[in-house]
């Protein structure tokens, strides 16, 4: 089979750095609302929370008011972190019995046996409870220092302009105009005329539905509005009539929980992780074998041996029992922030699969999860689908400490490649001193239980031959312009004089800015 490589260029991005504070994430012009926050006073919960908000309205196919995810807030002065768990639940009325497995498997991200019309993957009967807003609502009336309306407006504002439609945005709905057209709602916004919206000059904007309402109602009625008020009854009435398992019980028993950390030492610093159904214990068990490793003096072969060993078998271990993962997209997004005091936050808020469910409610414009499909449709497994149960997720958001002093914050999209990306940039910055610019842009490996090694063709080829050494079946595969192979992480760390931060190499949109 001749190789397809269509990839000839050097990206390269530029770190923001400021002894002000620095917020990074998948969307520059979100980046930079949270750095506007910084400026205004706000601190970095204040930050990230107007950057989630902000991401919901511009980057729509990734998270939103509709999701659900983990927080860890790192406050100055206090020796650990606090863990903001707004992960999914599944409905108390689920009826397994309602997700009969077909003949063949699916293909969007986990390759679970298929199940009738794709029930568990799209439309209303894939929705988990959404914890997005009660999670970031809650973090930002504990820890932050703005008023909840202010720390919206700027989403708002964004909402009542539109869906910028460049180039990228333009063929990501293409990519999934497939899923888009099956529901009402989600076409007539996603695809007027029929058709993907194209890029041009002078740019277009897309409404999205009534989600700008939704917002401003938010904004004025508090974050438990979403569950148990005017937008509550909305999201009800949709799902009702849709035929959803989703109810009011559900969404008025949701309660973000705020946990302790999953503390994991690691040559002198304690990485802080989410514990429980995330990728955190994984990661746990990666770091305390590879902590006892000698990695050289700089990335070498016997490095990335030593990455693709323990991931392979960390991830064997985990995924025993559970449907292997196809390398499709994922649709979650992450972010980190930093302000002048040195708290630290990071975030990782998800629908799932791209658009999630592919649902837009018609009458608050919010794009549902599908967080059944995180579910194993076969019954009698751990993880199979339930009532009122939480699925296993991939998110691993992380703050490492020094000396009860956060110094570095990071995390990833990307599903099952999530945890590999977010253990390697840890060991480049923390066991070879890398600074957020180097480690963000040394190329990387994946081995996330696919039976392979994909590995990033610009490594030195004695790494490759070690790796196929090693017995590892290799496969070359370059980070595309439309990222997805080696997860799309955000990375910011503590210098002597402020901090730095830098998004995503390779995500044409992801940017960090500094605060002024």
């Amino acid at each position: 089979m001749i190789s397809h490589n269509t990839q000839n260029w050097t990206v390269q991005k530029t770190p923001a750095r400021s002894s002000k504070g620095v917020v990074a994430s998948q969307v520059g012009t979100a980046s930079q609302i949270g750095a506007n926050i910084l400026a205004a006073g706000g601190n970095a919960v204040d930050a990230a929370v107007a950057t989630a908000f902000a991401l919901a309205t511009i980057e729509p196919g990734n998270s939103g008011l509709g999701g659900c995810g983990f927080m860890l807030v790192h406050r100055a002065g206090e020796k650990r972190a606090k863990v903001i768990s707004f992960g999914p639940i599944s409905p108390l009325k689920t009826d397994p019995s309602a997700y009969p497995l077909v003949s063949g498997e699916t293909k969007d991200l986990f390759s679970w046996p298929a199940v009738l019309e794709g029930r568990n993957a799209h439309g209303p009967l894939s929705f988990a409870t959404p914890g997005a807003v009660d999670g970031l609502g809650l973090a930002q009336e504990k820890w932050g220092r703005m008023k909840w309306a202010d720390v919206l407006a700027p989403a708002i504002a964004l909402a009542d302009q539109g869906l910028p439609i460049d180039w990228f945005s333009s063929l990501r709905i293409a990519n999934h105009a497939a899923g888009l057209r099956r529901y009402q709602t989600s076409r007539d916004i996603y695809l007027p005329d029929g058709l993907p919206p194209v890029a041009g000059l002078p740019m277009q904007f897309i409404k999205q539905g009534h989600l700008a309402d939704t917002m401003r109602q938010l904004a004025s009625a508090g974050r438990r509005d979403f569950y148990e008020g005017d937008i509550a009854r909305d999201i009800i009435a949709d799902c009702a009539a849709m035929g959803s398992f989703l109810g009011a019980e559900d969404l008025a028993r949701y309660q973000a929980q705020i946990l302790d950390p999953l503390e994991i030492p690691y040559r002198g610093h304690i990485i802080q992780a989410v514990p429980g159904l995330s990728a955190g214990p994984t990661l746990a068990r990666v770091l305390g074998e590879l902590q006892a490793m000698d990695l050289g003096a700089h990335p070498q072969a016997k490095t990335f041996t030593a990455y693709a060993d323990l991931l392979t078998a960390a991830y064997q271990e985990r995924l025993a029992g559970l449907g292997d993962v196809s390398k499709a997209e994922t649709c979650t997004t992450h972010l980190v922030a930093v302000d002048r005091e040195g708290t630290m936050v990071s975030v990782t808020n998800t629908l799932l699969s791209i658009f999630g469910s592919c649902v837009v409610l018609p009458k608050t414009g919010i794009m549902m999860n599908n967080g059944m499909f995180w579910f194993d449709p076969r019954p009698g497994h751990a993880n199979s689908i339930g009532a009122n149960k939480r699925p296993l997720t991939n998110m691993c958001p992380v703050i490492a400490a020094r000396d009860g002093t956060p110094i570095l914050a990071t995390g990833a999209s990307g599903g099952r490649r999530i945890m590999p990306a977010v253990l390697q940039l840890l060991s480049f910055s923390l066991d070879f001193g890398m600074n957020v610019e180097h480690a963000a842009h040394h190329p990387r490996i994946d081995a996330s239980g696919t039976g392979k090694v994909d590995a990033d063709p610009r490594l030195d080829s004695k790494i490759i031959e070690a790796l196929r050494a090693a017995g590892h079946h290799v496969d070359l595969i370059s980070n595309n312009v439309f990222p997805v192979n080696y997860a799309c992480p955000s990375l910011i760390q503590k210098e002597p004089n402020g901090f730095a931060g830098i998004g995503d190499v390779g995500s044409p949109w992801a940017a960090a800015i500094p605060a002024a």
